[in-house]
């Protein structure tokens, strides 16, 4: 990177942290808790937006479109009707009872097992989803600027506790809505750029993207296996957005740090209505990035790093290879230049073949070699093909999505602690600042803890979702029989919520031994029912023998 590029960066991290610390630094305990009752509408609906707009959005959904087609948007459809249910249903709930955390609640409807209970998996998957949100732009981050990934993860892990915990829940608010700016501006300017270079006009662009697969984005099939289909973003991805936003407390902290109800669902309908269409305009630019790279020569494998550990007596077998590769692409450029289908379609078959030969060799020379290359697809032409000074922007846009979801990770995560875990056991502490302070960093350090020991998985974004869908089902099964199943009491809901908790680990065994085939957002729905139905049984049994369940 050049001086300015530098500066940019370090300058735009430096302002947003030390805005959220300026703003905050005088915040009494409560909110560091729940953040200040006086903020906008906009800073409500854009916290809400920005937990969620991980940097792991910003590297791994563009590289998704890129290397296969825009279908993952179908994980989205079940968003709206999610955010209408907890509007509804799940915040007046909240608010009636002026909790802090979703898990009071299950107390004052059920007992303090189950609220312990709920939280604890809430801890966990949290806690593990916060470590990813630094590994995922560290890993990338240290693989395009070669620096190492420990002091990357360890850098941005400490920015994040710094503002979070001189601020808390109020610092994420404040800053959040400002990241959230910064990266939209960050993504509507690579945007910008990549029309700019592309040599053709859009509709000649979208007509190459479309004859090559990339702008399939409904997938019909009824097969359970299939990662993204109509019918698993209907129904999983409604189950797993409502336990996210209606039970997740870094979700539910953003809208009860609103001033009263109708904020609270201001902010989550602004979500509703804009994260579909965020999601759609970043998958657009990943295939923009496909067309791009049609016409101007992309690497044979995009994580630099990988090849560049590869054993000297290798790389001549390599640059032949490089050889075939820019031969054969300068070829199928020609032909998509004339219209040439039949002669793309050959040379587009050859060069997959080159590249398969490429990470074989690489598989067999490189230790522990990490075939995957498409969270680097954006990042290497960030770093390529912008012009000086928008390369510190953009990273900066990348590490700021980082620091906003894992500083309302984090923020979060300190908040049960300490309403859920230490005042229930300890009661209120004599210095309550100090205390969730001390909470925060520990979590932070935690975080940090994770991302260093994190391993690198097929697909970033893939990864938080499918830790997320492990335990949400469960969460959104005990609280749906909360909210709608009066009848049923806290000996039939424990028990049915850790019976349903094992039941989803069992699927995911089976699923990743081979055993059976099955799209990981169908947890969410497997979860959440075995949790109402087995609540509903347990109640009946224990009816009839006169316990009250």
């Amino acid at each position: 990177m050049q001086p300015l590029d530098w500066f940019v960066l370090v300058g735009t991290l430096a302002l947003i942290v030390g805005y959220g610390v300026y703003k905050t630094r005088l915040r009494v305990a409560g909110e560091l808790l729940s953040g200040s009752k006086h903020v906008s509408l906009w800073t409500i609906g854009l916290g809400i937006m920005a937990t969620q707009a991980s940097a792991i959005t910003f590297l791994s959904t563009p590289g998704q479109a890129y290397a296969e087609d825009m279908g993952f948007i179908q994980f989205y459809f079940g968003l709206p009707l999610a955010v209408i249910l907890v509007s509804a249903f799940f915040v007046p709930a909240y608010r009636k009872m002026s909790a802090i955390t979703a898990y009071q609640f299950l107390e004052q409807r059920f007992d303090r097992k189950t609220r312990l209970f709920t939280a604890a998996l809430f801890l966990v998957s949290r806690g593990l989803a916060a470590g990813i949100t630094i590994f995922a732009p560290a890993i990338v981050l240290s693989a395009a600027l070669g620096l190492s990934l420990n002091l990357m993860v360890i850098v941005i892990g400490l920015i994040v506790v710094l503002y979070t915990v001189s601020g808390g829940s109020a610092a994420v608010a404040v800053t959040q809505k400002w990241q959230m700016l910064t990266i939209l501006g960050g993504m509507g300017i690579a945007a910008y750029l990549l029309v700019d270079k592309i040599p053709v006009s859009m509709p000649e662009a979208y007509d190459i993207a479309g004859q090559m697969g990339k702008l399939h984005i409904i997938n019909t099939s009824m097969e359970m296996g299939t990662r993204y289909t109509l019918w698993s973003g209907l129904a999983g991805g409604l189950f797993l957005s409502l336990s996210y936003l209606g039970t997740d407390q870094s979700q539910v902290q953003r809208y009860l740090g609103a001033e009263n109800l109708s904020t609270s669902r201001f902010g989550l309908l602004f979500n509703g209505v804009f994260k579909v269409p965020m999601q759609f305009g970043i998958l657009c630019v990943g295939v923009l990035l496909f067309v791009f790279y049609q016409f101007t020569q992309p690497p044979i494998f995009f994580n630099e790093s990988e090849v560049k550990r590869a054993p000297i007596e290798v790389q001549a077998e390599l640059s032949e290879l490089e050889k075939f590769h820019a031969n054969s692409f300068a070829a199928k450029r020609e032909a998509l230049l004339i219209g040439d289908w039949a002669a793309v379609d050959a040379h587009k078959e050859t060069l997959t073949q080159i590249r398969e030969s490429y990470i074989a060799t690489l598989e067999a020379h490189v230790p522990n070699f990490q075939r995957k290359d498409t969270d680097y697809v954006f990042i290497t032409f960030v770093l390529n093909f912008l012009p000086k000074g928008l390369v510190g922007l953009l990273l900066a846009v990348i590490i700021s999505a980082a620091m906003s979801s894992t500083a309302g990770e984090v923020s979060a995560l300190a908040t049960t602690t300490y309403v859920d875990y230490y005042t229930v056991f300890k009661g209120e502490s004599q210095r309550p600042k100090r205390t969730i302070r001390l909470l925060t960093f520990m979590w932070g350090l935690a975080a940090i803890g994770v991302a260093l020991a994190a391993p690198l998985f097929e697909n970033l974004i893939q990864l938080v979702n499918v830790l997320g869908s492990l335990f949400y089902g469960t969460i959104l099964g005990i609280f749906l029989v909360a909210l709608f199943i009066k009848s049923v009491g806290g000996k039939s809901i424990l028990m049915a919520g850790i019976l349903g908790q094992l039941v989803v680990f069992f699927c995911h065994y089976l699923n990743t031994m081979g055993i059976i085939s099955l799209g990981y957002l169908w947890y969410n729905v497997i979860g959440s029912v075995t949790v109402v139905a087995t609540a509903l049984a347990f109640h009946f049994w224990f009816r009839r023998g006169t316990v009250y369940g």
